[in-house]
């Protein structure tokens, strides 16, 4: 009976923290082709104050392993001077930075993910410098929407 509640246990409780996982990602998904909505990415990322500080293919990789995969990018963002900030006055966001979006065609879409940057502000203490990533999080949703909106017209 011992070795039943304890798989029964971490069921429940990981059944409990799902809920909290979704909020942590932010996705879009437009019927823009992969060169068109990132196109309409970069326009509006740059739009919003950010620079595009890289821009790694992960297709290749994968294809190269012998999985078969479509475009696949992951676009580092950031304003150059705040993450330096950030990252100097709290070492434990270096990992996390520059911050990321995924955007990958799937089929006849396109689909761009990002952890929502809350998840950062959760790491710090100083309320003045969470308003930083607040900030980035009202930015990502306009941007998603810009993506959004360009699919419309």
């Amino acid at each position: 009976m011992k070795s039943l509640i304890q798989p029964v246990i971490a069921v429940i409780l990981l059944s409990m923290t799902m809920p909290l996982l979704a909020n942590d990602l932010l996705m879009v998904r437009t019927s823009q082709t992969f060169p068109e909505a990132m196109l309409a990415l970069q326009t509006s990322i740059k739009e919003h104050g950010y620079n595009i500080t890289r821009v790694q293919r992960i297709d290749v990789g994968l294809t190269g392993k012998g999985y078969k995969t479509d475009k696949y990018r992951v676009v580092f963002v950031g304003k150059p001077e705040e993450i330096k900030y950030l990252v100097d006055k709290y070492p434990v966001l270096a990992a996390f930075m520059p911050p990321q979006i995924s955007i990958f065609a799937e089929e006849e879409d396109t689909v761009l993910i990002t952890a929502n940057p809350s998840i950062y502000a959760d790491m710090i203490d100083d309320e003045k410098d969470k308003v930083i990533f607040r900030r980035w999080e009202s930015d990502v949703y306009s941007v998603f929407d810009d993506l959004r909106n360009a699919a419309a017209e």
